[in-house]
């Protein structure tokens, strides 16, 4: 279904920035300034097309919309084909958004080889879109690829100190699960008679729960380090730290959430059997990360670092979401993906702007900066409340449909879950006292100078949509909810009702040792 008719709105909004990327290429890259401003209205002008997306999105369906499909590569059953419905329809949105904010942070911040970092974040751009968009395993891999080639640059040359290190560490983990996650393609198209593929095609192909558990291994492994779950997480906080400031906000607003996207929409549909099988163990999983992250955020030093971790615990709240298979539960994760952009994305700007005031991002280095810097302490209290889930701000709404949900599957899940919210609450506010409280005792701190208006104009959008998803998140909700409603029945309908593989394995090794015991008697 589209909309438009036959317009390509959807390929226009995934190549754009392609094209200002090369037509930044031929501009003498001593001009910087045009090659800001022309990154900027790319950016721009994509984030303005993709609002009729969410605009004129037709609710009451399931079915995909703005969809275009044009055979690729017909003799192997390669197609471009692409579409939106509402699973994928706010990561869009997120991305084209987050994007702009990230261009616009990066206006001082980046002084040396600005033409290649603006080409590198337009293709940066494109590649996330297309990853989200993709409705081709194929196409989706290869737009999986193409994005983490420019996310290696903005580490490995704007990077910290050890940028190298981290770039390598991001690279080499995430292509270790986009290889397992080939093979896992690969082997689908083999059994669906090597003729297509295209994922609503490859639902139709039967799978033994066999195939089932090995298949879903391959995408878990690829989609749990891009997350990263619990214990895949150890080349974030790297990463995190040693990437300039837009490449923080673009790895926690839009890149983590590949992960998550991809058991929605891969994993569930594709091998239901499996992904319930593994239920148990990665809710456990889940929430082991979101107790973890959240106590070892609390002992972090370093703002940067402390911002990461919490990544790996809010993270684990939209996995929890996920696999509790209910509509409470998976609603509550597509919107707290999009509140984890905004907040952790905010945060990681704000803490970008005071490291280009003080550059160090050592929490003992600061205190007091509410006397100098009011403006700024107001948007930071307002983000660190949100991270954290107050009533009113967006991070509640999403986390408390998880829990509602994860209650109805399991209450104890629920449970211990929310203890995750409570010790978020202690580090945020803990380290938001130690910063912009207290005595203004370091010289330094005495002459910053607050906001700017491009820094303002950077934060005030993201603000406004905190408070807004906060009070009045039916318009998300709302969008996403037919498009997860036939998911679940995707997976109940398809899901089977032989004994599972490895409820197999477990009854065989517990008669193993039953049989054991035995004979020993």
């Amino acid at each position: 279904m589209n909309p438009y008719g036959g317009f390509p709105l959807l390929s226009i909004i995934v190549f754009l920035p392609l094209v200002g990327a090369l037509i930044i290429l031929f501009i003498n890259k001593k001009r910087v300034e045009p090659i800001r401003v022309i990154a900027l209205l790319t950016s721009l002008v994509v984030f303005a097309l993709s609002l009729p997306l969410f605009f004129n999105f037709d609710s009451s369906t399931h079915e995909l919309q703005w969809v275009e499909k044009k055979p690729w590569i017909p003799q192997y059953g390669i197609s471009y084909f692409v579409g939106v419905d509402g699973i994928n329809l706010l990561l869009v949105l997120l991305t084209t958004f987050t994007s702009v904010l990230a261009i616009l942070s990066s206006w001082k911040a980046i002084t040396e080889r600005v033409k290649e970092y603006m080409i590198l974040m337009l293709l940066l751009e494109t590649g996330m879109l297309g990853i989200f968009v993709s409705l081709d395993l194929f196409l989706f891999y290869i737009f999986w690829e193409t994005m983490l080639i420019p996310m290696y640059f903005l580490i490995g040359i704007w990077g910290g100190p050890r940028k190298v290190y981290a770039a390598v560490k991001f690279f080499l983990y995430t292509m270790a699960g986009s290889v397992l996650m080939l093979v896992g393609i690969l082997w689908l198209y083999h059994i669906g008679g090597g003729t297509t593929f295209n994922l609503f095609e490859l639902l139709k192909v039967p799978l033994t729960g066999h195939q089932q558990l090995w298949l879903f291994l391959g995408f878990f492994l690829a989609f749990a380090i891009k997350i990263p779950m619990f214990p895949f997480h150890t080349w974030l906080p790297d990463a995190h730290v040693e990437a300039p400031t837009a490449g923080s906000v673009i790895l926690a607003g839009v890149l983590l959430k590949m992960g998550v996207y991809g058991f929605l929409r891969f994993c569930l549909p594709l091998f239901p059997d499996a992904s319930v099988e593994f239920m148990p163990i990665i809710s456990v999983l889940a929430i082991i990360g979101i107790i973890y992250g959240a106590l070892v955020s609390m002992v972090q030093p370093d703002l940067k670092r402390l911002v990461a971790f919490s990544s790996v615990s809010h993270l684990g709240f939209c996995v929890l979401g996920i696999f509790a298979f209910n509509l409470l539960g998976i609603q509550g994760s597509i919107l707290q993906m999009v509140n984890h952009g905004l907040s952790t994305g905010a945060l990681f700007l704000l803490v970008g702007m005071i490291y280009e005031r003080r550059h160090t991002r050592m929490i003992a280095d600061f205190g007091g900066l509410s006397k100098v810097l009011p403006l700024f302490a107001a948007f930071f209290g307002i983000v660190t409340l949100s991270s954290i889930g107050l009533p009113g701000l967006n991070g509640f709404v999403g986390e408390f449909l998880i829990l509602v949900g994860s209650f109805l599957y399991r209450p104890l899940y629920a449970i211990l879950a929310a203890t995750g919210i409570v010790l978020a609450a202690v580090y945020m506010l803990w380290m938001f006292q130690r910063v912009m409280y207290g005595e203004l005792d370091k010289p330094e701190n005495r002459a910053l100078k607050d906001l700017s208006l491009r820094e303002i104009t950077v934060m005030v959008p993201i603000i406004a949509l905190i408070f807004f998803i906060g009070v009045f998140p039916r318009p998300f909700l709302r969008r996403m909810e037919a498009s997860v409603q036939h998911l679940i029945l995707q997976v109940e309908s398809k899901k089977s009702q032989e004994p599972l593989y490895v409820e197999k394995m477990r009854e065989r090794i517990k008669e193993f040792f039953l049989n054991n015991e035995a004979s020993t008697d």
